[in-house]
């Protein structure tokens, strides 16, 4: 009796690890996906066509470029247009100055305020109200940067609502669109008034995407809506965070070409010249081409670099990042 009890049946006798099935071959996977593959292929043409095809033109930040000669003809200099960024131009240096603080301000206020924006706008109890207040939000978002100055031009400026409202009341009155120490608070308040209630879109249906029965347990154990946001919205938002901060920091210093070339006579170089109205003062007002192509692309490169090193960071931390190596 002891020998049968002693046996060890089928089901429990320990079983051979499987083995890994072999990864199919490219053929294969392509013939697989077929049907995918030729939904993105429109997508994948214009990506090449206007993102990737046009870095070949970064050839000329090794040449002493002319447009009449074209790249085939004109002189190679090799390093010659990136001394520029080592040998301390003034307004280079003024450029680059103004581009990290801006980096700088729109990383620590402009990031959060969607997230801000969304943890509100989800804790209304009404749907309607809801969808409501968010096709407020996100309306400003497909004005285009003329209006958006134009409107703020109208409300700030010098002879705008504001100031006449002031002005008909015997008070003193001030210019916010042509103030220079002002320009960063104004540039900032623009981004936000224009695109907080789309980024917050995203944020949202992440948000209906968590689970409600976690709320519930929470609720059960005591939980206040405080310690909810905290132990159950927070980590949900985590991995949707940390991937949108790292593609931001690929586009952290392009900090807004359109909106900034149009407020720049009002304020002057000193106070607006960023690295991408450098590029273009320099490279297609100046005619400079090779040293503004120089800057252009070691702006790139910077941008590169910090997505890789965030997705590293954030693989140390265990989420998934843009990519998984």
């Amino acid at each position: 009796m002891m020998a049968v009890t002693d046996m060890k049946s089928p089901s429990t006798a320990a079983s051979p690890p499987l083995a890994r099935r072999p990864r199919p071959s490219l053929l294969r996977r392509i013939l697989r996906d077929r049907t995918v593959l030729l939904l993105a292929l429109p997508g994948m043409l214009l990506l090449i066509g206007f993102q990737y095809f046009p870095l070949l033109g970064n050839v000329i930040a090794f040449q002493d470029f002319q447009p009449f000669l074209g790249t085939d003809e004109s002189l190679w200099n090799g390093l010659d247009n990136f001394r520029i960024l080592v040998t301390g131009d003034p307004a280079f240096l003024n450029a680059l100055r103004n581009t990290l603080i801006l980096t700088l301000i729109q990383s620590v206020m402009i990031f959060p305020v969607p997230i801000v924006l969304a943890l509100m706008v989800n804790s209304l109890m009404s749907e309607k109200l809801r969808q409501g207040v968010m096709s407020v939000l996100y309306l400003p978002h497909f004005l285009s940067w003329v209006i958006v100055v134009a409107v703020f031009q109208q409300m700030l400026g010098g002879s705008g609502m504001v100031n006449n409202l002031l002005r008909s009341n015997g008070l003193p009155t001030f210019d916010v669109i042509g103030n220079a120490d002002l320009f960063k608070v104004l540039l900032t308040s623009q981004v936000i008034w224009k695109d907080t209630g789309w980024a917050a879109i995203l944020f949202i249906a992440v948000l209906a995407g968590i689970d409600r029965s976690l709320y519930e347990a929470a609720a059960v154990d005591g939980a206040s809506r405080f310690q909810q946001t905290l132990n159950v919205t927070l980590p949900g938002l985590r991995p949707i965070v940390i991937l949108l901060f790292i593609l931001q920091l690929g586009n952290s210093l392009s900090v807004g070409f359109e909106q900034i070339i149009l407020q720049q006579q009002a304020v002057g170089i000193d106070a607006s010249e960023v690295l991408d109205t450098y590029v273009f003062n320099e490279g297609i007002a100046g005619g400079q081409w090779g040293t503004a192509a120089a800057v252009g692309l070691v702006k790139s490169v910077i941008g590169l670099v910090l997505v890789l090193t965030a997705n590293k960071i954030a693989h140390s931390m265990g989420e998934e990042g843009v990519y998984r190596a």
